[in-house]
């Protein structure tokens, strides 16, 4: 298993060049660890907002960068999973959002710039894991009637939306897939 701290840029092409040492080559790169916090404008921090930017913004766009030669080689893809936040406000959460709506907007660039040797796509998953500090039980289970699908996501549901975008969607790129049961089309 390779690991970075993805806040240290300079780990990152090594964390890329690890990848293709052991595996000869990089088909995709999914761009999935994020940080989560509330951040009131009151208390936010500048040491919040680095650290919300760094794993949500600023780790993907340079995992990308550095990856770009090996994808390039293999018209390889890349996926990034982004929030339905990044397209919609999250009260006490604006730094996460923000830098959410970062790699929303990262995403539709990249496809824009790496056509067509290399295709860019996000994912924004609903509710599907919940956090530990998060909706109290009521509160989620009144969400979810809400939803027109009336449940949770499993981490299932995002994994097969991952591997549609890598596997079986060669002609679709620059775009955002909701999968949130259906959340997304309420108020």
């Amino acid at each position: 298993m390779l690991q970075a701290d993805l806040a240290d840029l300079p780990q990152l092409p090594r964390l890329i060049d690890a990848t293709l040492s052991h595996y000869g080559q990089l088909d995709a790169l999914i761009n999935n660890a994020s940080s989560f916090y509330r951040t009131p404008l009151e208390t936010a921090t500048p040491t919040q907002w680095n650290e919300l930017f760094a794993a949500n913004a600023q780790a993907p766009f340079f995992l990308a960068q550095s990856a770009l030669p090996a994808l390039r080689t293999t018209r390889g893809a890349i996926v990034n999973l982004v929030d339905i936040y990044a397209e919609r406000a999250l009260a006490q959460h604006p730094i996460y959002v923000m830098a959410k709506a970062a790699l929303a907007a990262m995403t539709r660039c990249l496809a824009l710039d790496l056509g067509p040797d290399v295709r860019v796509n996000g994912v924004a998953p609903g509710a599907v894991m919940w956090p530990s500090d998060g909706k109290s039980y009521a509160d989620q289970q009144a969400m979810l009637a809400r939803t027109p699908l009336q449940r949770a996501g499993a981490p299932e549901d995002v994994a097969s939306t991952v591997l549609w975008l890598l596997r079986d969607a060669p002609f679709v790129t620059g775009q955002i897939i909701r999968v949130d049961g259906g959340r997304s089309v309420t108020v």
